[in-house]
């Protein structure tokens, strides 16, 4: 189930979530056994250091840019692009600049 966002409302995702200087927020969407979505906002420098997933990772840029690191090669990510972080291979993500993302984990 849905929780922390309104139904039956357009919304537009990067207003849904807030820049905090010296952090990375999270929100989430949707947390169960088959998937996760959660809204991301990094400050400039901030980041999630290298980690594995169960699940493949569904990345959406919302805002600004950041840098996903998979297997030690790393990808820069603009409004409106995407990658995916593939189950179980070391991933990490920086803000390049304020960076809001929304991640989807499908377990």
């Amino acid at each position: 189930m849905m929780k922390n966002i309104a139904f039956s409302e357009v919304l537009t995702l990067k207003d849904q979530i807030q820049y905090q200087q010296g952090q990375v927020v999270s929100r989430t969407l949707v947390q169960n056994n088959a998937v996760s979505v959660t809204l991301f906002s990094f400050d400039k420098d901030e980041k999630i250091s290298t980690h594995e997933s169960d699940g493949d990772a569904f990345v959406i840029c919302l805002d600004g840019v950041g840098r996903i690191t998979i297997d030690a090669v790393e990808y820069e990510l603009h409004q409106g692009e995407s990658i995916v972080m593939p189950a179980r291979h070391p991933h990490a993500v920086y803000g390049r600049e304020q960076f809001k993302m929304l991640l989807v984990v499908i377990f």
